[in-house]
């Protein structure tokens, strides 16, 4: 039996590569239902200050193939107790990368308070969309 029934993670999933694979991966390991947020183009555009590559429909569907992953819905802001609210999950996963920040030490308050599990994974090193970008340039 698995740590939790229903679980939660977003991302932008922008040029899809083993760090995704691995959070949504280790996030299946832990919960019976899968839910993957994932963040719209203007979402993006708004806290990154960039496009993603891969527009969103396609990031959508490309998620969607994972065999992890149960559901797919659009991340289309932040606020991650209003997701808890829709939807209801016992925990939520993050990579580790966000431990510490601001956006996540508030998160974690908001969710202690409703009995919500704020789990950290680590972050795969030496991958991201960002690195995957710069090697292309190459």
């Amino acid at each position: 039996m698995k740590r939790y029934k229903v679980g939660y993670t977003t991302g932008v999933f922008d040029l899809f590569h083993v760090g995704h694979l691995n959070i949504l991966k280790r996030a299946k390991e832990q919960c019976d239902y899968l839910i993957v947020g994932v963040s719209t183009d203007e979402l993006v555009m708004e806290y990154k200050n960039k496009k993603p590559v891969i527009p969103f429909e396609d990031r959508m569907e490309i998620v969607k193939g994972i065999k992890y992953v149960d559901k797919v819905i659009p991340q289309m802001n932040r606020d991650k107790l209003s997701a808890w609210q829709h939807l209801k999950f016992d925990a939520m996963f993050v990579g580790d990368d966000w431990r510490g920040t601001h956006l996540f030490n508030e998160i974690e308050k908001k969710f202690n308070e409703v009995g919500v599990e704020l789990v950290y994974f680590p972050y795969t090193p030496g991958v991201s969309s960002t690195l995957v970008k710069e090697k292309i340039k190459i």
